[in-house]
């Protein structure tokens, strides 16, 4: 697993992946001193990923996390929902001083059920050791559970010695022959990971990393993303309506991407309508939140909201001469030296125009009229 960390790669590496089946597990009510057993996703496959302890800050352990939780996802192996189970994480902790090779005593931590608790918890156990050992105490090798509304982690058993796992061959299960053809065969089949994606987008957009990263965190957003663009050829601009305001009237209603109202087409329909001057980039604004509220196509709100923007040079000269004649003392002043009434004059145009009129062609025409 490669990670960007301050700008430079850091490879985490992985001891083994293994399959097991799901046991019981334990739910400690928050506001009672009591726990439920929880027998619903026992016998249910999983399988554990065991990392090397590459790891040195919470950030880079939660980013690990991310990372990961990407790529079952991209390849459907879970849903990676933290709060129902199906991505879950104990996190093993241990500091040293300076200098020294070996790490210390570890403790366990258990009961994280975010990317955010993760490293809320990590935080905490990581100051809890400091403290103990900067007063010279000695850490205790034991299992801890995060409390998240505490914000601390609490003692939930000790372990005098650290378990040896003893894997040994199942007599009913009959050994899996893994060879070239087959692991290439695999290989093919496997989705674009997130990793690759993000360069793609990256090198065949002209993206920032940063909408890159946004874009392709989930499958579903970027396959949304990818299918505007190809519609609209406008990768920037799609960008920007996808991140800006689709993702934040989703995350209002906490919206999957999957059951957006305002589909790929009339999305990449709206970005083509900006860029052939029908409507302003100030009207898609309003255009788009109906789009969001009533799944309608653009060109019927347009039509029924009368939004169509003015191109009409002639139309446009007679309302500037109105607004000019009207106005004899700004323009007086602006042909005086008082370039900032440019603006105002602007703002004229487009309150008469009610915000209809093209901002560009207007400018233009402004320029050569306020001029003499």
């Amino acid at each position: 697993m490669i990670l960007d960390v301050d700008g430079k790669q850091k490879k985490i590496g992985i001891t083994r992946i293994h399959m097991e089946e799901d046991a019981g597990k334990l739910i400690h009510d928050e506001h009672n001193p009591v726990s439920y057993v929880d027998l619903n996703r026992t016998g249910v496959p999983l399988i554990e990923i065991v990392s090397e302890p590459d790891m040195r800050s919470p950030e880079e352990a939660a980013d690990y996390l991310k990372r990961l939780h990407e790529i079952l996802v991209y390849l459907e192996i879970c849903d990676g929902n933290m709060e129902e189970g199906s991505f879950r994480c104990d996190a093993n902790v241990s500091i040293k001083p300076k200098g020294q090779k070996e790490l210390g005593t570890r403790a366990e931590l258990k009961n994280m059920n975010s990317f955010r608790n993760v490293q809320r918890a990590l935080e905490y156990e990581i100051k809890r050791q400091q403290y103990i050992v900067e007063n010279g105490g000695t850490v205790v090798q034991e299992t801890r559970l995060w409390d998240d509304a505490q914000g601390s982690t609490t003692s939930m058993r000790s372990k005098e010695e650290a378990h040896d796992y003893r894997y040994f061959p199942d007599p009913d299960l009959v050994p899996i022959l893994v060879d070239k053809p087959w692991v290439e065969k695999i290989r093919k089949q496997i989705p674009e990971l997130p990793l690759v994606k993000r360069e793609r987008f990256v090198k065949d957009y002209q993206l920032p990393a940063y909408d890159a990263g946004v874009l392709t965190a989930d499958k579903a957003l970027a396959d949304y993303y990818e299918e505007v663009v190809r519609l609209c050829a406008k990768p920037k601009a799609a960008s920007n309506w996808v991140m800006g305001d689709v993702l934040r009237f989703l995350n209002e209603e906490k919206r999957e991407i999957k059951s957006c109202p305002i589909t790929p087409v009339a999305l990449a329909e709206m970005i083509s309508l900006i860029d052939g001057g029908t409507i302003s980039g100030k009207m898609a604004k309003d255009i788009v939140e109906e789009m969001y509220k009533t799944g309608k196509q653009p060109k019927i709100i347009i039509e029924e909201k009368g939004l169509v923007q003015i191109t009409d040079e002639g139309e446009l000269i007679k309302t500037i001469t109105s607004i000019m004649e009207a106005k004899p003392d700004q323009l007086k002043d602006y042909r005086g030296g008082k370039e900032k009434l440019f603006g105002f004059f602007v703002g004229q145009v487009m309150k008469a125009t009610q915000g209809k009129a093209n901002p560009q062609l207007v400018n233009e025409l402004l320029k050569k009229m306020l001029a003499g």
